[in-house]
């Protein structure tokens, strides 16, 4: 069951925190033993923090015992017992800039006067594993287990790519312990939980315990078929190695051939920190896998062990904790809305609940499959992620804390909108409204049309647009057109600069890149990237109009769905006089920025950028090519010449290496763009 945590002020302190210890002793079975969270990170560090609150108030409550001294989990069943050399310690938490200036004038207060510099690392969300060296060769792997005593899994991590089963380059001790973190990437979790729901298994509520369930399989062949990847961070001990700071374990771990974060930096001021703990929590939600932090330690090894340890924390390392992502809250209930290509589209209403300091009322469901796959149903207490700006979504019943009253959620037979029946098209996950007219489908529509991606009207609001169709002054996107400031001015509400402002950003849209003209259409299965692709190929949208479904699909990048989608949309009466009425109001369709720059020394050759670079911005990179002749990709293909990698490439790096492309370095482009000419 879910746990309860009631805030009787009549409970004593010692009632309160033995009702805590059990709390947290019963999630930390739930997470770590059986992974399966029944509570959220951010409400399970509050219960922690509450119980060290009333530990530090009565010392005399303070227990062995209790969790604030351990680190959380047991041996599981299944494993034989590993017992570690040296205790695999948790790490004390903070989660503001006060907190963490009161960790740093605490050592200040223990090294009085001694000049401190640091190592600051992202906190992988993922399951700590000790592996162990004998003369160079892998001979065991365990999981941190409880600190004290681990689970033997030397098997299971024998299949994972990222572990060497041979230290590589550099000085090799006789034996060394390498610690580190087992995870799972965003794509491979995706790809995980998929492929589990059309086999009917239950679903991983994140990728911390999809790794710690895949790594914990009995049968290391089940192991074998997970993506698991590992990141290394500290030497737990050796045997003839020693090393004088963390950074330089860090070089060694690497030069061994593990993998090392390549966003760990070395720090020398403490104000350093800070800020590069704030880049790093706004860069979360773009990285490849989940951080729930930064890790932060002392880099002298001499000052870690003078400082040693205060209970189950070292004193000289610290984990500055993200806003929680998940909280726990209860389904009040399905609710759907209909999207501009009349898709039926469930959202769950929530009672509200705070995640990362936003309040989430309402959260997606994705579809009804969705929903049958998590058996999610109406009343259930649910485990809702929210990341960076996109939309809040329900991962997950917890379906322990079921009373019976639940509801199985029905897909309405008919579209709230307009009535028409909804048609589930055979091979398609969502539901749909066929009814092209209908007006939920012409307001999504209208609004796609106007957003920044597409024609970029600004000063279209969403009550702005439910007005000009209610007083029937639009019926559809190309109406924007005939707006005048009389008929604007009409409306309540409206000022005579609003009115002009909105006047001169429509007239502006006219002269849009073709790439963005065509992604406003709304046709299925068109995004911004493969109108890329379409404005290259067709070069106009009569061109486009015109093209039959092998022309379209010849197209590299362009699938048969895809171009069966654009043949029905431009199929139709209504849709040609779209067309029709955009180029009879102005619209374009510049196509000019589509071949790069005029002739240059790199003209005819096809450049795409992946990933970060450091000396300027992806968006100035490809400025500066197409000044000298290039064309930029809109995504991988084999027309791809040079592929630039910066840090953290992600997919397009592995596709442009199986199609034999070249892959150059931001070194190779700052010269190409200092000289103006290919490097050797």
């Amino acid at each position: 069951m879910a746990l309860p945590m009631p805030e009787d002020k009549s409970e004593s302190p010692a009632e309160r925190a033995s009702q805590l210890r059990h709390q947290i002793e019963q999630a930390n079975y739930n997470y770590h033993v059986l992974d399966n969270p029944t509570i959220s990170d951010g409400e399970y560090d509050a219960l922690l923090r509450e119980l060290r609150g009333i530990e530090a108030q009565f010392p005399e409550l303070r227990s062995e015992e209790s969790p604030t001294m351990r680190v959380g989990g047991q041996v599981g069943r299944g494993f034989r017992p590993v017992r570690h050399p040296r205790p695999m310690l948790s790490l004390g938490n903070v989660f503001n800039h006060e907190e963490l200036n009161a960790w740093f004038e605490r050592l200040h207060r223990l090294l009085p006067g001694t000049p401190l510099d640091f190592v600051l690392e992202p906190k992988i969300d993922g399951l700590a594993i000790a592996l162990t060296y004998e003369r160079g060769g892998f001979r065991l792997g365990a999981t941190r287990g409880n600190g004290l005593e681990g689970e033997d899994v030397t098997a299971n991590l024998r299949t994972v790519k990222d572990v060497p089963q041979r230290l590589q380059t550099g000085p090799i001790p006789q034996t060394v312990e390498v610690r580190g973190e087992i995870y799972l990437s965003i794509e491979g979790f995706e790809r995980l939980n998929a492929r589990r729901a059309e086999e009917g298994q239950a679903l991983f509520a994140n990728p911390r315990n999809a790794a710690a369930g895949s790594l914990r399989q009995l049968d290391p062949q089940i192991t074998a078929q997970r993506p698991l990847c590992l990141f290394a961070y500290q030497i737990g001990y050796a045997i003839g190695l020693e090393v004088e700071t963390h950074w330089q374990a860090l070089d060694l771990i690497r030069d061994w051939g593990f993998p090392v974060n390549p966003l760990a930096r070395h720090l020398e001021s403490e104000e350093e920190v800070w800020e590069y703990t704030q880049w790093l929590q706004d860069e979360r939600d773009r990285l490849g896998y989940e951080i729930d932090g930064a890790v932060i330690k002392v880099n002298s090894v001499a000052l870690q062990e003078e400082l040693g340890f205060v209970g189950r924390d070292p004193r000289w390392a610290m984990a500055y904790k993200f806003p929680a992502r998940q909280a726990t809250t209860r389904l009040l209930d399905i609710q759907v809305n209909v999207g501009r290509t009349g898709t039926i589209n469930p959202f769950a209403v929530l009672e509200p609940v705070t995640i990362g300091g936003v309040v989430v009322r309402l959260a997606t469901l994705h579809n009804e499959g969705d929903i049958r796959r998590k058996d999610i149903r109406i009343g259930d207490r649910v485990i809702v992620q929210r990341a960076g700006d996109v939309i809040p979504q329900v991962v997950k019943p917890i379906v322990e804390d079921r009373t019976g009253s639940e509801e199985v959620y029905q897909l309405p037979d008919r579209c709230p909108a307009c009535g028409t029946p909804i048609v589930r098209p055979d091979g398609e996950a969502m539901a749909r409204c066929p009814n092209p007219r209908c007006p939920a489908q012409r307001y999504r529509w209208i609004e796609h049309f106007v957003s920044e991606p597409a024609m970029d009207i600004r000063g279209l609001g969403e009550r702005l647009v439910q007005e000009l169709l209610e007083h029937e002054l639009i019926r559809d996107p190309t109406d924007l057109y005939d707006l005048t400031e009389e008929k604007l001015l009409s409306l309540p509400g409206i000022k005579e600069k609003s009115a002009n402002n909105l006047l001169t950003s429509i007239q502006r849209s006219k002269s849009r890149p073709l790439p963005h003209v065509i992604f406003a259409l709304g046709i299925r299965y068109v995004g911004l990237q493969t109108a890329e692709l379409l404005a290259h190929a067709f070069r106009s949208l009569d061109a486009l109009r015109d093209a039959p479904v092998d022309t379209l699909e010849a197209v590299e990048g362009i699938g048969r769905k895809t171009a069966e989608s654009i043949v029905e949309w431009t199929a139709t009466d209504d849709n040609r006089a779209i067309l029709e009425r955009l180029k009879a109001a102005g619209v374009t369709s510049d196509v000019g920025h589509l071949d790069g720059g005029e002739e240059g020394p790199v003209s005819g050759l096809t450049f795409l950028l992946t990933g970060k670079l450091e000396s300027l911005t992806r968006g100035q990179a490809e400025t500066r090519l197409k000044d000298l002749g290039a064309r930029i990709a809109p995504g991988m293909s084999k027309g791809v010449d040079y592929l630039v990698a910066g840090a953290e490439p992600g997919s397009k790096l592995e596709k442009a290496r199986k199609l034999g492309t070249a892959v150059r370095d931001e070194s190779w482009l700052a010269l190409l763009l200092e000289t103006g000419r290919l490097p050797e």
